[in-house]
Protein backbone atom coordinates (compact mmCIF):
# COMPACT_ATOMS: atom_id res chain seq x y z
CA UNK A 1 0.00 0.00 0.00
CA UNK A 2 2.98 2.21 -0.22
CA UNK A 3 2.26 2.96 -3.62
CA UNK A 4 -1.36 3.68 -2.53
CA UNK A 5 -0.24 6.45 -0.31
CA UNK A 6 2.45 8.23 -1.94
CA UNK A 7 -0.47 8.70 -4.94
CA UNK A 8 -2.88 10.29 -2.30
CA UNK A 9 0.40 12.66 -1.26
CA UNK A 10 1.46 13.70 -4.77
CA UNK A 11 -2.61 14.21 -5.81
CA UNK A 12 -3.34 15.80 -2.53
CA UNK A 13 -0.45 18.10 -3.03
CA UNK A 14 -1.17 19.13 -6.39
CA UNK A 15 -4.86 19.47 -6.19
CA UNK A 16 -5.01 21.28 -3.10
CA UNK A 17 -3.25 24.22 -4.37
CA UNK A 18 -5.64 27.48 -5.10
CA UNK A 19 -6.63 26.80 -8.82
CA UNK A 20 -8.90 27.28 -11.63
CA UNK A 21 -11.50 24.00 -10.43
CA UNK A 22 -11.28 24.93 -6.53
CA UNK A 23 -12.09 28.36 -7.09
CA UNK A 24 -15.00 27.70 -9.09
CA UNK A 25 -16.35 24.82 -6.84
CA UNK A 26 -15.50 27.13 -3.57
CA UNK A 27 -17.58 29.35 -5.42
CA UNK A 28 -21.09 27.31 -5.75
CA UNK A 29 -20.36 25.45 -2.59
CA UNK A 30 -21.35 29.05 -0.71
CA UNK A 31 -23.98 29.38 -3.23
CA UNK A 32 -25.19 25.92 -2.53
CA UNK A 33 -25.85 25.57 -6.11
CA UNK A 34 -25.81 21.76 -7.06
CA UNK A 35 -22.64 21.27 -5.08
CA UNK A 36 -22.62 17.01 -4.57
CA UNK A 37 -22.98 16.93 -9.03
CA UNK A 38 -19.96 19.92 -9.02
CA UNK A 39 -17.99 17.33 -6.52
CA UNK A 40 -18.81 14.02 -8.66
CA UNK A 41 -17.40 16.26 -11.92
CA UNK A 42 -14.53 17.41 -10.59
CA UNK A 43 -13.68 13.80 -9.22
CA UNK A 44 -14.89 12.26 -12.04
CA UNK A 45 -12.87 14.49 -14.71
CA UNK A 46 -9.49 14.31 -12.57
CA UNK A 47 -9.97 10.37 -12.19
CA UNK A 48 -10.08 10.20 -15.62
CA UNK A 49 -7.34 11.81 -16.62
CA UNK A 50 -5.18 10.56 -13.58
CA UNK A 51 -6.16 6.84 -15.76
CA UNK A 52 -4.70 8.18 -18.97
CA UNK A 53 -2.07 9.94 -17.33
CA UNK A 54 -0.74 6.37 -15.37
CA UNK A 55 -1.41 4.45 -18.84
CA UNK A 56 1.15 5.74 -20.97
CA UNK A 57 -0.65 8.90 -22.46
CA UNK A 58 1.73 11.01 -20.12
CA UNK A 59 4.06 11.55 -22.78
CA UNK A 60 2.19 11.92 -25.82
CA UNK A 61 1.13 15.27 -24.38
CA UNK A 62 4.76 16.39 -23.50
CA UNK A 63 6.21 14.86 -27.25
CA UNK A 64 3.47 16.85 -29.48
CA UNK A 65 4.06 21.12 -29.18
CA UNK A 66 1.71 21.49 -31.32
CA UNK A 67 -1.09 19.76 -29.34
CA UNK A 68 0.16 21.64 -26.16
CA UNK A 69 0.43 25.11 -27.81
CA UNK A 70 -3.26 24.65 -29.31
CA UNK A 71 -4.43 23.89 -25.52
CA UNK A 72 -2.20 26.36 -23.62
CA UNK A 73 -4.00 29.60 -25.43
CA UNK A 74 -7.21 27.94 -25.79
CA UNK A 75 -7.23 27.46 -22.12
CA UNK A 76 -5.76 31.19 -21.44
CA UNK A 77 -8.85 32.55 -23.10
CA UNK A 78 -11.54 30.94 -21.37
CA UNK A 79 -10.03 31.86 -17.96
CA UNK A 80 -9.66 35.50 -18.84
CA UNK A 81 -12.97 35.16 -20.15
CA UNK A 82 -14.15 33.87 -16.96
CA UNK A 83 -12.12 35.97 -14.77
CA UNK A 84 -13.85 39.08 -16.54
CA UNK A 85 -17.32 37.53 -15.43
CA UNK A 86 -16.21 37.69 -12.07
CA UNK A 87 -14.54 40.99 -11.98
CA UNK A 88 -17.87 42.56 -12.96
CA UNK A 89 -19.89 40.40 -10.58
CA UNK A 90 -17.29 41.98 -8.06
CA UNK A 91 -17.61 44.97 -9.46
CA UNK A 92 -21.46 45.38 -8.90
CA UNK A 93 -21.40 43.51 -5.74
CA UNK A 94 -24.09 41.03 -3.94
CA UNK A 95 -25.03 39.00 -1.57
CA UNK A 96 -25.53 35.63 -0.59
CA UNK A 97 -29.29 34.94 -0.93
CA UNK A 98 -30.55 31.15 -0.11
CA UNK A 99 -33.93 31.46 -1.11
CA UNK A 100 -33.18 32.69 -4.64
CA UNK A 101 -33.02 30.49 -7.42
CA UNK A 102 -29.71 28.74 -8.06
CA UNK A 103 -27.17 31.08 -10.01
CA UNK A 104 -26.70 28.42 -12.70
CA UNK A 105 -29.04 25.68 -13.86
CA UNK A 106 -27.96 21.92 -13.27
CA UNK A 107 -27.10 22.13 -17.41
CA UNK A 108 -25.03 25.31 -17.16
CA UNK A 109 -23.15 23.78 -14.46
CA UNK A 110 -21.78 20.31 -15.82
CA UNK A 111 -21.04 22.79 -18.87
CA UNK A 112 -19.01 25.16 -16.67
CA UNK A 113 -17.22 22.39 -14.89
CA UNK A 114 -16.33 20.82 -17.22
CA UNK A 115 -15.05 23.54 -19.29
CA UNK A 116 -13.24 24.98 -16.33
CA UNK A 117 -11.17 21.24 -16.04
CA UNK A 118 -11.05 20.50 -19.46
CA UNK A 119 -9.70 23.75 -21.08
CA UNK A 120 -7.32 24.32 -18.24
CA UNK A 121 -4.03 22.68 -19.41
CA UNK A 122 -2.74 22.74 -15.79
CA UNK A 123 -5.23 20.10 -14.97
CA UNK A 124 -3.68 17.80 -18.09
CA UNK A 125 -0.23 18.87 -16.62
CA UNK A 126 -0.82 17.84 -13.02
CA UNK A 127 -2.75 14.92 -13.42
CA UNK A 128 -1.38 13.56 -17.06
CA UNK A 129 2.10 14.56 -16.86
CA UNK A 130 3.15 14.84 -13.57
CA UNK A 131 1.05 11.81 -11.73
CA UNK A 132 1.36 9.78 -14.88
CA UNK A 133 4.77 10.54 -15.31
CA UNK A 134 5.90 9.57 -11.87
CA UNK A 135 3.24 6.55 -11.49
CA UNK A 136 4.92 5.40 -14.86
CA UNK A 137 8.19 4.17 -13.22
CA UNK A 138 6.76 2.08 -11.05
CA UNK A 139 5.63 -2.01 -11.76
CA UNK A 140 2.16 -2.31 -13.44
CA UNK A 141 0.52 -3.47 -10.19
CA UNK A 142 1.89 -0.66 -8.16
CA UNK A 143 0.98 1.93 -11.20
CA UNK A 144 -3.01 1.66 -10.40
CA UNK A 145 -2.51 1.68 -6.93
CA UNK A 146 -0.62 5.05 -7.51
CA UNK A 147 -3.32 6.45 -9.37
CA UNK A 148 -5.85 5.04 -6.82
CA UNK A 149 -4.47 6.63 -4.62
CA UNK A 150 -4.29 10.55 -6.40
CA UNK A 151 -7.88 9.42 -7.31
CA UNK A 152 -8.59 9.19 -3.71
CA UNK A 153 -7.25 12.24 -2.41
CA UNK A 154 -8.74 14.40 -5.68
CA UNK A 155 -12.36 13.19 -4.35
CA UNK A 156 -11.55 13.66 -0.77
CA UNK A 157 -10.97 16.65 -1.61
CA UNK A 158 -13.48 17.95 -3.88
CA UNK A 159 -16.42 16.50 -1.54
CA UNK A 160 -15.26 18.17 1.27
CA UNK A 161 -14.45 21.74 -0.50
CA UNK A 162 -17.78 21.46 -2.52
CA UNK A 163 -20.05 20.72 1.13
CA UNK A 164 -17.57 22.49 3.19
CA UNK A 165 -18.03 25.87 1.80
CA UNK A 166 -21.48 26.18 2.28
CA UNK A 167 -20.84 26.11 6.02
CA UNK A 168 -19.79 30.37 5.13
CA UNK A 169 -23.34 30.84 3.79
CA UNK A 170 -24.05 32.76 6.79
CA UNK A 171 -20.88 35.41 5.95
CA UNK A 172 -21.71 35.67 2.33
CA UNK A 173 -24.80 37.18 3.10
CA UNK A 174 -22.78 40.38 3.58
CA UNK A 175 -21.79 42.54 -0.04
CA UNK A 176 -18.13 43.12 0.88
CA UNK A 177 -17.77 39.38 1.08
CA UNK A 178 -18.95 38.35 -1.57
CA UNK A 179 -16.94 40.83 -3.40
CA UNK A 180 -13.98 39.44 -1.54
CA UNK A 181 -14.72 36.09 -3.39
CA UNK A 182 -15.35 37.31 -6.56
CA UNK A 183 -12.21 39.33 -6.85
CA UNK A 184 -10.52 35.93 -5.21
CA UNK A 185 -12.14 33.98 -8.55
CA UNK A 186 -11.04 36.65 -10.87
CA UNK A 187 -7.48 37.09 -9.83
CA UNK A 188 -6.81 33.65 -9.38
CA UNK A 189 -8.25 32.86 -13.25
CA UNK A 190 -5.87 35.69 -14.68
CA UNK A 191 -2.63 34.66 -12.59
CA UNK A 192 -3.07 30.95 -14.30
CA UNK A 193 -3.95 32.09 -17.52
CA UNK A 194 -1.16 34.74 -17.55
CA UNK A 195 1.34 31.88 -15.87
CA UNK A 196 0.25 29.85 -19.61
CA UNK A 197 1.12 33.09 -21.83
CA UNK A 198 4.10 34.28 -20.41
CA UNK A 199 6.34 31.26 -21.94
CA UNK A 200 4.18 31.66 -25.38
CA UNK A 201 4.61 35.05 -25.50
CA UNK A 202 8.37 35.32 -24.44
CA UNK A 203 8.88 33.08 -27.44
CA UNK A 204 7.01 35.53 -29.70
CA UNK A 205 9.21 38.24 -28.55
Amino acid sequence: MVAFFQGMGLGGGLIIAIGVQNAFVLTQGVRRNYPLQTAVVCSLCDAILILIGISGFGALVTTNPQLAQFATWGGAAFLLWYGSRSLLSAVQGGRLETSAEPSLSRRKLLLTTLALTLLNPHAYLDTIVLVGSIGGQLATSERYLFGAGAICASILWFFSLSFGAGLLAPLFRRPVAWRCLDGMVCLTMWIIAGSLLWPQLQTLL
